[in-house]
């Protein structure tokens, strides 16, 4: 019996299974300053121990999306291992602040399976938990992933599309951002003077920089999230696939717009959900990344006085500017440049 793990391949998996995923990991102030050295990110709450306190956290809180990718990191050697590409994200909630020192770990369980007309791959849905060193529940998300078969032959076991929630109720976010005294958030230090109710439904940012991924930029972030992914890494083995090179892993496309959105939303300073999700096309070393937003909703969150909730949805374009605001066509066929539409809340102070 072979000693090394090959990873589960489409018919591996069954409803209701329950995969506890190995390696827990301590989040140090060096992975939140490796993560700030990677994307740049200037939210101040996570780079500012005196902001973070005003704001009643303890300290600066790790980044939201560095816990939401170690948590998928943890995940991909049980879920992704064989995959042929992320399909999308949704009902996702950010539970508990996480800070240094502590250690999360995950578990996956999984909830629908769909075998595609091939016959050679299917969409794997499941519900990762990221959970901390008390074993409280930190983040959950649902994703889906289509997962190549090793025998083309093989039949599912059992097949179910779940039915996910288009949103999030905005009832059930803001969990993980302590409540604050409004007058103690600093919008000179925080970079933007627009609050809450400065934005309206419908309004388009955009976000005017652009950033080059860099190969060896891509290869340390996702190594920081320890995702061991076959089309991230091994360049001989991708020489032969579809593309005939490494992808660029969705989650990196992710940290890099919710960057470049800080030139419009500086105050939209804590991602509380992930609606929806979907990485459109591919991205490649050497292409540059371009951002816009719309404000899909707003909502006031109960007993909250402090902050509200954005609804937003921020795309994402490679080599291609986006002051005319790539999406869909008439047909709803997304711009050729699209390779993120990403439908999350985010915190804003009133």
């Amino acid at each position: 019996m072979s000693k090394t793990n090959a990873g589960r391949f489409f018919e591996d998996f069954e409803i209701g299974q329950v995969i506890r995923h190995a390696t827990p990991r301590t989040i140090t102030t060096g992975d939140a300053s490796l993560y700030l050295g990677l994307y740049g990110s200037r939210f101040a709450v996570h780079c500012s121990d005196d902001f973070a306190y005003r704001l009643n956290h303890p300290s600066a809180p790790i980044d939201d999306l560095l816990v939401f990718n170690i948590v998928f990191g943890k995940s991909v050697p049980d879920i992704s291992l064989n995959a042929v590409a992320n399909l999308g994200y949704a009902a996702g909630r950010f539970l508990k602040p996480v800070y240094a020192g502590e250690t999360l770990s995950a578990a996956s369980e999984v909830i629908g399976l769909k075998e595609n007309s091939s016959g050679r791959t299917g969409a794997v849905y499941v519900r990762t938990t990221g959970l901390n060193s008390s074993g409280e529940a930190v983040l959950s998300y649902a994703r889906w992933v289509m997962v190549n078969k090793r025998d083309p032959s093989a039949k599912p076991k059992g097949e179910l599309v779940p039915d996910l929630p288009a949103r999030v109720d905005p009832a059930e976010i803001g969990a993980a951002c302590p409540t604050f005294a409004s007058k103690r958030y600093d919008a000179a230090l925080a970079g933007s003077v627009h609050r809450w109710g400065d934005y309206a439904v419908g309004e388009t940012i955009d976000h005017v920089d652009g950033m080059t991924v860099e190969e060896a930029e891509h290869q340390i972030a996702t190594r920081l999230y320890q995702n061991t992914a076959r089309v991230h890494f091994d360049q001989t083995l991708q020489a032969g696939g579809r593309f005939g090179r490494r992808l660029i892993y969705g989650g990196h496309v992710i940290s890099l717009a919710r960057a470049l959105s800080f030139n419009g939303l500086g105050n939209a300073f804590h991602i509380a959900a992930i609606n929806g999700g979907r990485h459109v096309a591919p991205l490649f070393a050497g292409e540059t990344v371009y951002a816009w937003s719309e404000i899909v909703e707003k909502a006031e969150l109960p007993g909250r006085l402090d902050v509200g909730a954005l609804r937003i949805r921020t795309v994402a374009t490679k080599n291609r500017p986006c002051a005319d605001f790539p999406f869909k066509d008439a047909d709803g066929k997304y711009d050729p440049a699209v390779i993120l539409d990403f439908d999350y809340w985010a915190l804003a102070p009133r």
